[in-house]
């Protein structure tokens, strides 16, 4: 999925153009832009009613949405309100955005990087991560429900579900989670609630939810005011229905009790500390683990290695807190396993039975579609800006940011001096250019090209992707156009509700034809 911010079309006409694009492999002619996706259980062990265990004072939930739907600022507001900060002046000084912590965040106003944070709610520990809503970062999405129970599905209150709403939460139905849809920007003068709840709906029955993901509860949110409701027009003036109505809707942790000390967590996330080096992030499905433990990381299939947790941590507000022990259905970050990586499952062999050394199914994320070539910097201005100028120098920092980053893929050309970068988009990769130089490096980056791929029968295929695309009536056939041209397939045109003036153009273009598309509009 791939998505500009507003522009500006011809004659200084201020316009939304959102190209919000759900991407799939497909033939020239494609029937859906939608892929199927897989899912994983997290936990394999028994299910029984009479072998599991609710861990009540606990809930674990993924903030998702569509970009510029209001995740991150829904989240401060609940941050804000939940004790996180002593007094006023404390709040003040964390700024408008709390969660968006990254310099490029803040510049470019996105959420790049999945964030974990916890909050205590009359008894009940909520473990909270708000997620991207590009499509370009849906990576992070995709590894953030493997620690989740539910999720908290925001929409805009005049736009409705739109592509990137679509394919987050195709994959949370797709694990059996419940949804909690928040109405945001409810404070809008052109909000239209019950448009949005009726094609919300539509969407759950056309992704094939069950009866019981379809009954999903609904709460009337304004993330900047930090009001919320049970009505549009009866907005109390801080979060409690939201509280309210999330414990209600999010289950708890379900967790084995035949082998209640069988370990199994699986890694969902690699940080890195100056001083403890690389730390793993998972959430514990099983057992409990403690510091100073001796574990197993292991995949399915894959070889053990061995290690000793060294420190332990659960989230606490916004950091961190130690602690000696944690157990089933809490998210950790541990230090001591310099060999961990995203999808390995921290297991113990001391209790014996039934899970016991069974890894859990690893993060299944969605393929590459663009690729560039990174390379060492040859040009006469050479080493004049820069201070990371080699070639072993460049592949050391591609191959980290793999530790992280499960959307990526590097690989080595024939070319000692070029590497081949895979992403989900050209702003994914454009994030990691921008990361990169502000680190010191230099680099030679080629033009970006789409990746192919063929099917069982040898048919070649090519990503794919869903556009809306919002423009002055004037200009709609301009916009078609220049779709036609670069070989889109209209998919539906007519008036945009949300909007007096505006139409609204979908289309189904490759991949291969979204590339400057940006630069065309303009």
């Amino acid at each position: 999925m791939y998505l500009m911010k507003p522009s500006t079309f011809a004659l200084a006409i201020a316009m939304a153009c959102m190209v919000s694009c759900t991407t799939a492999f497909a033939p020239s002619k494609v029937s859906s832009p939608f892929g199927v996706h897989g899912s994983c259980r997290l936990n394999s062990a028994v299910t029984d009613e009479d072998a599991t265990q609710v861990i009540s004072q606990m809930r674990n939930v993924a903030v998702i949405a569509h970009v510029d739907h209001g995740k991150t600022t829904l989240v401060d507001s609940i941050v804000r309100q939940s004790g996180v900060f002593r007094d006023q002046a404390q709040a003040d000084e964390a700024g408008d955005c709390v969660m968006d912590s990254e310099d490029q965040e803040r510049e470019r106003g996105i959420t790049i990087l999945a964030k974990n944070l916890a909050v205590m709610r009359d008894g009940v520990k909520i473990n909270i991560m708000d997620t991207p809503g590009h499509a370009d970062f849906g990576g992070e999405v995709e590894r953030v429900l493997g620690m989740c129970d539910g999720v908290l599905l925001v929409v805009d209150s005049v736009e409705g579900p739109k592509p990137q709403t679509r394919f987050v939460l195709d994959k949370a139905l797709k694990r059996g989670m419940k949804a909690l849809v928040v109405i945001n920007k409810i404070d809008r003068p052109a909000a239209r609630p019950d448009y949005v709840i009726d094609k919300v709906f539509d969407l759950f029955v056309e992704l094939g939810a069950t009866d019981e993901q379809v009954d999903f509860k609904i709460i009337y949110a304004s993330g900047l005011l930090g009001k919320s409701g049970n009505e549009p027009d009866e907005l109390e003036d801080n979060m409690d229905p939201l509280f309210d109505a999330l414990m209600e809707a999010i289950d708890p942790p379900v967790v084995n009790t035949v082998e209640p000390d069988a370990l199994q967590a699986l890694i969902a996330n690699i940080v890195y500390d100056d001083f403890k080096g690389k730390m793993g992030i998972g959430r514990i499905a099983n057992g409990t683990v403690k510091s100073g433990q001796a574990v197993t990381l292991q995949q399915p299939g894959g070889e053990k290695k061995t290690g000793r947790i060294k420190k332990l941590y659960v989230f606490d507000n916004l950091g961190q807190r130690e602690v000696e022990e944690a157990s089933s259905g809490e998210i950790i970050q541990f230090a001591g396993l310099d060999n961990v990586e995203i999808g390995d499952t921290l297991l113990t062999n001391e209790a014996g039975g039934l899970n016991a050394a069974e890894p859990l199914p690893p993060i299944a994320v969605e393929k590459p579609t663009v690729r560039m070539t990174f390379g060492v910097n040859k040009s006469p201005l050479a080493g004049r800006e820069g201070k990371f100028l080699t070639s072993r120098m460049i592949r050391d920092r591609l191959f980290k940011e793999l530790d992280r980053n499960v959307a990526l893929n590097v690989e080595e050309t024939d070319s000692a001096d070029r590497y081949t970068v895979s992403g989900r988009g050209q702003l994914h990769l454009t994030v990691l250019i921008e990361a990169m130089r502000r680190e010191g490096f230099e680099l030679e980056v080629g033009p970006p090209t789409v990746i192919y791929q063929e099917d069982e029968n040898g048919k070649l295929l090519e990503p794919w992707e869903s556009v809306e695309v919002r423009v002055p009536e004037e200009y709609v056939g301009g916009c078609v156009d220049l779709f036609n041209q670069r070989k889109g397939e209209l998919v539906d045109m007519g008036l945009d509700d949300s909007a007096e003036g505006l139409s609204l153009v979908k289309y189904l273009v490759p991949t291969r034809g979204m590339l400057g598309l940006r630069s065309s509009l303009l």
